[in-house]
């Protein structure tokens, strides 16, 4: 266009800042219809927070009759093993009577008050515990399935569970087997167990002389 006898062009550059800026506006307007805060640096939200406390509180752990011990038993919450105590009749030193005994504690669904802390059970309800053999070392706990055919965290609760009784433990390990005849095995409940059950194969096992 002209002003007076002087005659002014628009050059290249001013009409690429011209359509630089138009987009900007236009991503900007988009960002805002779709409900995007823009922001000039990265943001890391983190993990997500747990919704279940995995434990009891004071008002909902069960009180214990004067005839009955208090017995810990492992459940599994948000992918570990966390321990709950429980009330029981007491059962004496009989190993087939201490491990019927905390299995149907820790094979049985959780109360109302255990599952609003999140725990679960992995253990099968049709699970059963028979008397050792001949041969058996002591101690030994014989299962209607074979150990290695539960599941991982299934293994890791019994074991960890009967970890906690000194009459299921020989020489640190638990010794199970199944109904078949395989030998018996020591399993051991170490950290690793409690953490992470469900990423083993088996909880660590001890083959026994």
């Amino acid at each position: 266009m002209k002003r007076g006898d002087v005659t002014y062009r628009r050059g290249p550059l001013r009409r690429r800042t011209a359509a630089s800026l138009a987009a900007v506006l236009a991503a900007a307007a988009l960002a805002s219809g779709c409900g995007i805060r823009t922001t000039s640096v990265p943001v890391d939200a983190g993990a997500a927070p747990s919704r279940v406390p995995c434990r009891l509180s004071s008002s909902d752990v069960a009180t214990r009759s004067p005839d009955s011990v208090s017995v810990t038993v492992y459940l599994v919450c948000t992918s570990q093993l966390v321990t709950v105590d429980r009330p029981v009749a007491a059962t004496g030193t009989d190993p087939v009577v201490v491990a019927r005994a905390l299995l149907k504690e820790v094979q049985q669904a959780p109360p109302a008050n255990e599952r609003r802390a999140g725990f679960t059970t992995a253990i099968p309800e049709g699970l059963r515990v028979t008397r050792a053999r001949d041969g058996d070392p002591a101690g030994t706990v014989r299962l209607s399935s074979q150990p290695e055919d539960l599941s991982a965290e299934a293994l890791a609760q019994l074991v960890c569970t009967y970890a906690e009784n000194e009459t299921l433990v020989t020489d640190g390990s638990v010794v199970l087997g199944g109904p078949g005849d395989y030998p018996p095995r020591g399993y051991l409940c170490t950290s690793q167990t409690k953490s992470r059950p469900g990423d083993l194969a088996t909880p660590d096992a001890v083959l026994l002389d």
